[in-house]
């Protein structure tokens, strides 16, 4: 019986799977069929609002603004790792209060990498 409820985990798994893959293709499919498709010269223009592009549309954007971005979403996702440790805090213990202080430290030392590379400074 034991193996029996092992196989159905996995047969829910695949279900599931199964279903989050299906689903989208179907309404997809079914967006194509309904939708109007009337295409013309001015919507297959670059601006579908009539302007006629005067230059290249490709800009280059400072590679700092990015790294900027990346060390936000980094130090976002840090506080994502830190709250549920602060909440289970009282069950975890001393190996755990450990674990946070290297991870806490490791990303310190990156931020101050990022500071003496001068990434944080806004141009």
């Amino acid at each position: 019986m034991e193996l029996n409820v092992y196989q159905n985990n996995y047969l829910i798994v695949f279900v599931f799977l199964c279903l989050g893959v299906l689903l989208p293709v179907v309404a997809l499919y079914f967006g194509k069929l309904l939708r109007p498709n009337n295409p013309s010269d001015e919507k297959n223009t670059t601006y579908e609002s009539g302007i006629e592009p005067f230059h290249d549309s490709r800009v280059q954007f400072n590679v700092r603004y990015y790294i900027f971005a990346l060390m936000f979403v980094i130090f976002d996702v840090e506080t994502v790792f830190l709250y549920p440790w602060a909440v289970a805090y009282d069950k975890l213990g001393i190996f755990a209060l450990v674990e946070m202080l290297i991870f806490v430290a490791m990303l310190l030392l990156g931020l101050v990498y990022a500071w003496k590379k001068k990434v944080l400074r806004w141009i």
